[in-house]
Order: C-alpha cells, then structure tokens, then sequence
C-alpha cells in the first residue's frame, strides 16, 4: 500500500493539456493495476496531486446540460475563453487565473475504496483551508462542493468538485476560488444551480490571497486527511 503522493505545480496550462497528462497518468496506473491481477504481482501504484491554474475556460461534465453554458461560440471567443465537454462528474463550471485547481490522481487501495468519503475528504480540505482565513465554510446538501452561509438566502459556493473514477483511480478533482475573476460566473449557470451566489476568497476576506500561501495550506490538510505523504516531483506526460 503506497500512501506517498507525488506533488507537482504546474502553474499556468491549458486546460485541455492538462486533460491530456492526467488521462495519461490515470491510464498508467489502471494497466499497472490489471497487470498485477493479471500476473499475480504486487507492484506498487503511484499516486499524483496535480496543482494548476488554467487560462480562462469553461468545461461541462458528462451529466451537464449545455444550456448552463449561456455564451455561443462567437461570445466564448469575444471573452478569451475556451469550451470543453468533460468526462469528470458533474454539470458546468469555471477555471481561470486565481483560482486554484487541483487534480489527485490516485490509486484508492492505497487509502480506502469509498468514492463518497473520498469527495468529503477533499471538501474537508478545503474546508479546513478556509477556517485558516476565518471563514465557516460548509457542505450544502444535496450539492457537491463547498459553500458560505449555507441554508441562508445568501448561500454562495467557494469551491466546485468534480471527478472521474474507475478501478478506484481518480482524476479531475476540485477548483478554490482564491482571487478569482467572478464575472465569468455570469456565462453559466454554475453547476446547474439557479439562485445562488459564487465567491472568491478575496471578495470574503477583503484582500488578495498569494496562491502558494493557500497552496500550501491545502497540501497539509490533504496530506493529514489522507493520511499521506506528499513529495514534491516534477511529472511531465510523454505527449
């Protein structure tokens, strides 16, 4: 049971690049994983988490509804932003500039094999990357990802989630809005959810937020959630 996850910054890429080394890194490690059924072996998985902020692009999961995408093609082009079906989880969002997105790719039966605690445990990161700024952040039930004032008329989401899992590897995962612009919230219907707000960590806290700061703090939580032991590396796809 491998329990080190391999860090890795990637700093400013495009999405669709992006897509591209996490479905590579997630292809590895399911043939590593039949290889050993396959021929009784026990080598062990890797385990990856992805940090990246991507230049303005919207994605819809594979339950999404294109009507949450309110710009056509000409408008998605007027705004410098590209347009992606995904193959995560869940309906439409945002990835832009000050915004943290992370990616864990890893192997569950290195951890535990329950796809619901493990979407609880990378909200609880972010929730506990939060209290470290003051803010009482919360799940809203019923809906994924983690939210301000839930239960309240001014309920807003900070963070979405979405992943794909099979074999119990994992890929795509969640986005913080840190120093996000939220005028391009306005192109979408979040998450196919009408009525309530998104936000960012500087609009609550009234200041900019430097990325490696909340980075960081994400790191250690995840890190103690999981049980794991992050290492920094330098994981590049073959592409």
């Amino acid at each position: 049971m491998n329990k080190t996850v391999l860090l890795t910054d990637l700093g400013l890429r495009d999405y669709k690049e992006v897509w591209e080394m996490q479905e590579e890194l997630f292809r590895n490690i399911v043939d590593l994983k039949i290889a050993n059924r396959r021929e009784s072996k026990n080598d062990e998985t890797p385990n990856y988490l992805l940090f990246v902020e991507h230049p303005h692009v919207y994605t819809l999961g594979k339950s999404g509804h294109a009507e949450n995408m309110l710009l056509n093609e000409k408008q998605l082009e007027a705004k410098g932003a590209t347009f992606y079906k995904s193959n995560r989880g869940g309906d439409i969002t945002y990835h832009g500039p000050g915004q943290i997105v992370g990616y864990p790719i890893l192997d569950l039966d290195n951890f535990f094999t329950d796809i619901h605690k493990y979407m609880r445990y990378l909200e609880e990161t972010i929730i506990l990357t939060l209290a470290e700024y003051g803010l009482k952040a919360d799940r809203s039930p019923g809906e994924t990802g983690v939210w301000l004032d839930v239960g309240t008329p001014f309920a807003r989401k900070i963070a979405a989630l979405g992943v794909r899992a099979s074999r119990w590897v994992t890929m795509h995962g969640f986005a913080l809005n840190v120093n996000a612009d939220l005028g391009y919230f306005d192109n979408i219907i979040p998450c196919g959810i009408r009525g309530k707000g998104v936000t960012s960590l500087d609009v609550e806290i009234g200041r900019k937020v430097p990325l490696d700061e909340v980075r960081e703090k994400l790191i250690g939580h995840f890190a103690h959630l999981f049980e794991a032991k992050m290492v920094s590396a330098l994981v590049l796809s073959d592409n």
